[in-house]
């Protein structure tokens, strides 16, 4: 653990520079006293932190990025403990707010000034509803495998692929609805990259000229270009 954490600490060394870009977030942080608080991306499968401040007695501060394209950005906290708690969520140009408490940092979190959030926040509420739908079957999967009643598991196995594919169909159908936003090629990435390549390939077709041109609508692209290799 203590090498993870010498790992964690290189990879949020602080690149502020005199340009602050055109992303501001504004945060407020119930019951922070102290601490670090960062702004971080994934490039090239790394963490990098684009801005930090050190929190000493006010609740509300700025960080400040570029954003070339809407992707995803975190909101990294360093308590006074060491540990870390990140919230996840959908960056763009402009002045974004972010609420939230010290005891529930990332559940609390309220989010706004964000087109694309507001997006994948709705598309989580409606996808969290299959996602438990799933558990449920796992603890029948489990309490059916206890009493060996292979009839039982053949059917949960059955309602679990049906879960599935409506999952699938769901977000397939959710980033149609929303080609010109980059939510949808972020979805197809993110939620179904192991379908089948034709609701990939749905989405790509549908993605306006300038959400393809996004880091998300690139990626879209290439994942699919390597599939069919």
């Amino acid at each position: 653990m203590k090498n993870l954490s010498i790992l964690f600490l290189l990879l949020i060394v602080v690149s502020c520079g005199t340009d602050q870009g055109n992303l501001t977030v504004n945060a407020h942080v119930k019951g922070l006293k102290k601490g670090m608080v960062y702004l971080q991306k994934i490039d090239d499968s790394l963490l990098v932190s684009l801005d930090s401040i050190k929190v000493n007695g006010n609740e509300n501060f700025e960080l400040h990025a570029q954003v070339d394209s809407p992707e995803i950005f975190y909101l990294v906290l360093n308590k006074h403990d060491k540990s870390y708690e990140r919230i996840p969520f959908f960056a763009e140009a402009g002045l974004i707010d972010i609420k939230t408490t010290l005891k529930h940092f990332v559940v609390d979190a309220d989010i706004t000034g964000s087109k694309n959030q507001t997006l994948l926040d709705e598309y989580n509420v409606l996808n969290t509803r299959i996602k438990n739908a799933r558990l449920d079957l796992i603890k029948e999967n489990f309490e059916a495998a206890k009493a060996k009643d292979s009839i039982k598991i053949d059917s949960i196995n059955k309602v679990d692929e049906s879960l599935i594919k409506r999952k699938y169909l769901f977000t397939v159908n959710y980033a149609i609805n929303h080609k010109d936003s980059e939510v949808a090629p972020y979805l197809a990435l993110s939620e179904i990259y192991d379908a089948n390549i034709k609701w990939l390939d749905t989405i790509n077709v549908s993605l306006t000229p300038e959400v393809k041109a996004s880091k998300y609508g690139k990626q879209l692209q290439s994942y699919i270009e390597d599939i069919k290799k």
